[in-house]
C-alpha cells in the first residue's frame, strides 16, 4: 500500500483533480485515479470528492493506493513476426501499437501473452511472471526488432551486453524540421520531469548519461528523415533526445509538435536493426527488419509534398 499527500499551491489552482493526480504519481492514469475517487481511497480535506472536482488553494488531498492483486500474463494465440529462434533466444519485429508487456490498463494483447502462447515454459522468469523473457523495450508506438531469452543465462548475458553499451541498437526516424547537419551527437543526461512523472527529460537532476548518435539519410519539406544508434538505452531517449535538439520525432504525442504540417498519428520511429554477441556461441549476430508500411506511407507523402 502506498499514500500519498499534496497541498494544492497557486500553480496548481483550477486543476481537475484526476489530471492532477495522474501528472504527479507514476504509473498512475486518470481513470484509475476515478476508480480510487469511487472507492473512498482519494479525500480533499478529509472529505469525499467528485472525479471532476476542481483543485481549491490549499486543499490537502490524501491518496491511498492499494497493493495491487496479483497477476499472472496468460498465453494469447497472437501472430508473430519472428525473424530468428533457437533454443535460447528470439529475435521478434514488434508491430507499431502493440505494448511489450502486461501492466495497468494492458493486461491483454501484449507481445508479452504472444510469446507465452507460443515459447510456453521456454522464457526466462529474471523480470517476473508480468515480463518473462523480456530482455529491453521498445515503446508502444515504436515497431521494429526486440531480443527475447528463453532461458536464465542467456537473459544475464545479453543484459550484461546492454549495461556495457556492446549492443548494437539503430534506428530510422521522420523527425520534424530540417536538421542542419549531416550527422551529429547528442550527449545529454535523461530522468524524469520534475513536475510530470510520466515524462522523461533532458536533465543533471537524478538523471543519467545519455548519448544517441545521429545521421541525416534524407531531407524533405518540413521534415529530415534519419538514422539514431543508441550508445545508450534510457527511456524514451531517441524521443527525448531530438525533441532537446527542437527536431521531435514525427507523431509524438507526449514530445512533438501538436499541429504538423503533415498530420502522423503515432511517432514515426522503427527499431531497424540489432546486433550482440550470442550467449551461447559468443558469435556476433545482427539482424535487420524492412521499414513498415506506415513509414514508407509516410515518406511517400513527405516526397509528394517536398517536389
Amino acid at each position: 500500500m502506498n499514500n500519498y499527500s499534496f497541498s494544492v499551491t497557486p500553480n496548481d489552482i483550477g486543476k481537475r483533480i484526476d489530471k492532477f493526480l495522474a501528472d504527479n504519481i507514476e504509473n498512475v492514469t486518470r481513470s484509475s485515479i476515478a476508480n480510487l475517487i469511487d472507492n473512498g481511497e482519494i479525500s480533499v480535506n478529509n472529505k469525499s470528492i467528485a472525479k471532476n472536482y476542481k483543485l481549491r488553494l490549499y486543499d490537502i488531498i490524501n491518496v491511498t493506493i492499494p497493493d495491487p492483486v496479483p497477476y499472472e500474463a496468460k498465453a494469447e494465440n497472437i501472430p508473430l513476426d519472428i525473424i530468428y529462434e533457437d533454443d535460447d533466444l528470439l529475435v521478434v519485429n514488434k508491430p507499431k501499437g502493440m505494448v511489450v508487456h502486461p501492466a495497468a490498463g494492458n493486461y491483454e494483447g501484449t507481445l508479452v501473452n504472444a510469446l507465452l502462447y507460443h515459447c510456453g515454459d521456454s522464457l526466462s522468469g529474471i523480470n517476473g511472471v508480468l515480463r518473462p523473457g523480456i530482455v529491453h523495450r521498445i515503446d508502444k508506438n515504436t515497431s521494429g526488432l526486440l531480443i527475447v531469452a528463453k532461458n536464465d543465462i542467456s537473459h544475464k548475458k545479453l543484459a550484461e551486453q546492454i549495461k556495457e553499451h556492446s549492443f548494437t541498437r539503430e534506428y530510422e526516424a521522420i523527425v520534424v524540421g530540417n536538421i542542419k547537419e549531416d550527422k551529429g551527437t547528442v550527449n545529454a543526461p535523461i530522468g524524469r520531469h520534475h513536475i510530470d512523472r510520466k515524462r522523461m527529460t533532458v536533465t543533471e537532476r537524478n538523471s543519467k548519461n545519455a548519448v544517441t548518435h545521429f545521421e541525416v539519410i534524407s531531407r524533405y519539406k518540413g521534415y529530415t528523415h534519419i538514422k539514431c544508434i543508441l550508445e545508450t538505452g534510457r527511456t524514451h531517449q531517441i524521443r527525448v533526445h531530438m525533441a532537446y535538439l527542437g527536431h521531435p520525432v514525427s507523431g509524438d504525442d507526449v514530445y512533438g509538435v501538436k499541429n504538423e504540417k503533415v498530420p502522423f498519428i503515432g511517432q514515426c520511429l522503427h527499431a531497424r536493426k540489432i546486433g550482440f554477441i550470442h550467449p551461447t556461441t559468443n558469435k556476433y549476430l545482427e539482424f535487420s527488419s524492412e521499414l513498415p508500411d506506415y513509414f514508407k506511407s509516410f515518406l511517400i507523402k513527405l516526397e509528394n509534398i517536398s517536389k
